[in-house]
């Protein structure tokens, strides 16, 4: 091999736009600047104190502490299963319907490498999570990425698209709510994107990460919808549920063709997550739920600060209708600059660090994500920041 030949499937990556964000952020830090950081949807909540009194009592067992199992301990797979019962009024079959998964990242990637041969065809939305292009990327797929702002706008390009192909797609990827938009998507969205892929046999992958971080209606399942568990799979965490990010939690479900094929690729990759881990994950779907709710009162708190005092520092932010994400219009004046460069120089110049748009897709141009992981003072302050920031550069 060439010493410095690149690899096929880092070839197909392109340079990641966070990473010029994060060195900056390091930099300055480094300095000694005070950042406040929204770029990073990395949950600041405490994980409920009986999840971890449950992972403290088991770890203590000699027995939990061997290797695990790859698709999830019986328990816990009951869990979900009563989760959806109880959330959705969905019946899932534990055995052949669930998987456990080191969170739903790994599930995801793990499952476009199971389905994916080289060449084939995914429709995405854009912007969207980077992973929802990028893990099918790795697998040797070709993504035509869709218009997502909305869910209205994404359901009409995926018919644009589907009527201008030669072939339909082998999936197609939704995620509402959506990171970063903050939007939701209704039963009616599910029933048509169900209804156009049992007619051209197309599978359907559905995000929902953000399940229970919402601020109106209750986001649906695409389980709702008849018909579903013939072509979908559908990924849930409890990273952000339950503010368990670094635990590593979450769930593939749905079809069992598709289950089986992800059961059968991790079987060769892992032994699921720590025993211990997936116990204490029991307890959380199964224990008291208050801690959810109080946690969706947080968000909503700090979604209303951020609007209320932003738009008094002159940069207007659109409430999101649920995760933990605002996906914001670049200032007036700042259009031209894009989002990388304006990321950049908030950073630099209000000690304010957000996500650029365009590491979402190029739809994601012109707008930044503020994720909602700083407290009430904390978003005050950064407001505040933000007014002398947009002062400054108006008087040039």
């Amino acid at each position: 091999m060439i010493e410095n030949e690149e690899f096929y499937r880092i070839k197909r990556l392109p340079p990641y736009v966070f990473a010029e964000v994060n060195k900056l952020k390091a930099e300055l830090r480094q300095g000694g600047m005070d950042i406040i950081d929204f770029g990073f949807g990395n949950p600041d909540l405490a994980t409920p104190q009986h999840v971890i009194d449950k992972l403290v009592e088991t770890v203590q067992k000699p027995k939990t502490t061997g290797y695990s199992a790859s698709r999830g301990i019986k328990g816990l797979r009951q869990a979900c299963a009563r989760y959806y019962d109880r959330r959705f009024d969905v019946d899932l079959d534990p055995e052949t319907e669930i998987i456990a998964t080191i969170g739903s990242k790994e599930g995801f990637a793990n499952l476009a490498q199971a389905i994916t041969a080289p060449g084939d065809v995914i429709y995405a939305p854009d912007p969207s999570y980077p992973l929802h292009a990028y893990g099918f990327i790795i697998a040797g797929a070709k993504i035509q990425p869709i218009p997502a702002i909305t869910s209205e706008e994404y359901l009409a390009g995926v018919k644009s698209a589907l009527a201008a192909a030669d072939k339909p797609p082998m999936a197609i990827v939704v995620c509402f709510p959506s990171n970063p938009t903050g939007h939701i998507a209704d039963l009616s969205f599910y029933e048509e994107i169900v209804a156009i892929a049992r007619q051209h046999n197309i599978i359907v992958l559905s995000d929902l990460a953000y399940s229970e971080i919402y601020f109106s209606d209750k986001p649906p399942s695409i389980f709702q919808v008849e018909g579903a568990k013939d072509v979908a799979v559908e990924t849930i965490s409890l990273s952000k549920t339950y503010s368990m990010a670094g635990w590593r939690m979450g769930f593939a479900v749905g079809s069992q063709r598709l289950i089986a094929a992800l059961t059968r690729v991790k079987s060769y990759l892992d032994y699921g997550a720590f025993t211990p881990i997936q116990v204490a994950a029991c307890a959380a779907l199964d224990g008291p739920q208050d801690c959810v709710s109080d946690a969706r009162g947080i968000y909503k708190t700090r979604r209303d600060v951020l609007v209320e005092s932003f738009g008094r520092a002159g940069w207007d932010i659109p409430a999101p209708e649920a995760s933990m994400f605002a996906w914001v219009p670049l200032p007036p004046g700042y259009e031209e600059m894009g989002s990388l460069a304006f990321s950049k120089l908030l950073m630099e110049r209000a000690g304010v660090a957000v996500s650029p748009g365009v590491g979402f897709g190029e739809n994601g141009e012109g707008f930044v994500r503020i994720a909602l992981v700083e407290n009430e003072q904390r978003i005050r302050q950064a407001a505040r920041n933000v007014r002398q920031f947009l002062s400054e550069e108006s008087r040039g």
